[in-house]
């Protein structure tokens, strides 16, 4: 008969339910993180390290509630413990500066804020359905939540401004661009990744294409050289897009159903000059269980939007529809979004 060893006898049963039990807590650490960033932990600690209780006056705040919110989020890597009620910043928090160049805190708060906690706490009633709890708890799609609500809108708009800082360089780079090309950016919120594609292409001229709300709520800030190359038009892609030699779909279509994505590109599609083409900047879903951001994205879309995230396949089908092809793909190097070349089928 076997002996029960230093575990009393317990198998790894045990430990498989231990882990479940260990995954339900994820969420506190989004919670923890959506604390350090209203708070401006980061900016707070930016000069180096402090206690709790420094932290706790600079903030307003209880010194022991601070340490236990920097104690979670240490566990992670997000900050460190350098003696007890003593923490300095890591190069993961950094990014969480607000003088940070690539800072994220508005994308902390903006895919933390209650109206994204509220959707995906009602999962079940999308799974059982197939439609946007959002929808049902406030009564209205989430674009016209936002349509509404101009300090929601503005919270949003600076939050998906700080993914596109994350990305838009190492985006941009794998862009292809001929000479002397107008691009038209559709769909492209305060005009980051337009006026990097410009930086990268001194004979290009841009067109910013988004709602008029959006336009309004934030212009690519003054530059010489790209902002003079670069002018804004206000309109909805769903009727119609600008003319131009490349059009840029960077984040869109993951929002949308098949159908709505199809009319899009059609669009889209009928915008191209002779020769041009379309670059979609998107998440590709990986097949089988390899970890990925886009399955957790995923998710979030089937609480808040009607859209989902695609595999390549999905996406053939959807170019394919629209009467597009799907020419390449590049994978943007540590970055969750790819950029597909899609020109006009024969």
């Amino acid at each position: 008969m076997a002996g029960t060893g230093a575990d009393g006898g317990f198998g790894g049963e045990h430990e498989a339910a231990a882990f479940v039990l260990d995954e339900i807590f994820g969420y506190l650490h989004s919670a923890a993180l959506r604390a350090a960033a209203a708070l401006n932990l980061a900016d707070h600690l930016r000069d180096g390290p402090r206690t709790v209780g420094e932290l706790a006056e600079l903030t307003g705040c209880a010194a022991l509630a601070i340490h236990r919110v920097l104690r979670l989020l240490a566990t992670r890597g997000l900050f460190s413990e350098q003696e007890p009620g003593r923490f300095r910043l890591t190069p993961p928090a950094a990014a969480l500066c607000t003088t940070s160049p690539v800072s994220v805190r508005e994308a902390v708060l903006m895919m933390t804020e209650p109206a994204m906690w509220r959707s995906a706490g009602e999962v079940v009633d999308s799974a059982r359905d197939a439609t946007p709890s959002f929808d049902r708890i406030f009564g209205m799609s989430l674009f016209e939540y936002y349509a509404r609500d101009p300090e929601a809108a503005a919270g949003f708009n600076d939050g998906m401004a700080a993914f596109s800082r994350v990305e838009n360089a190492p985006v941009a780079a794998a862009c292809e661009i001929p000479e002397d090309a107008t691009v038209v950016d559709v769909g492209g919120g305060r005009g980051g990744l337009l006026l990097e594609v410009l930086r990268r292409n001194p004979s290009a001229r841009g067109i910013l294409f988004d709602l008029a709300h959006v336009l309004e709520g934030g212009r690519p800030a003054p530059e010489p050289g790209p902002a003079e190359r670069l002018r804004s038009v206000a309109g909805d892609f769903l009727t119609g897009v600008p003319v131009g030699d490349v059009v840029l779909l960077k984040r869109i279509l993951h929002d949308w159903d098949d159908a709505t994505c199809v009319r899009i590109l059609r669009n889209c599609r009928d915008a191209l000059r002779p020769g041009g083409h379309l670059l979609v900047f998107d998440a590709v879903l990986a097949e089988g269980d390899e970890p990925q951001q886009a399955k957790a994205l995923d998710l979030l879309m089937m609480t808040v939007l009607p859209g989902h995230e695609r595999t390549e396949a999905q996406f053939r089908d959807l170019f394919r529809a629209a009467d597009l092809t799907l020419r390449s793909i590049t994978h943007v190097h540590a970055m969750p979004v790819s950029v597909l070349k899609v020109v006009p089928s024969p």
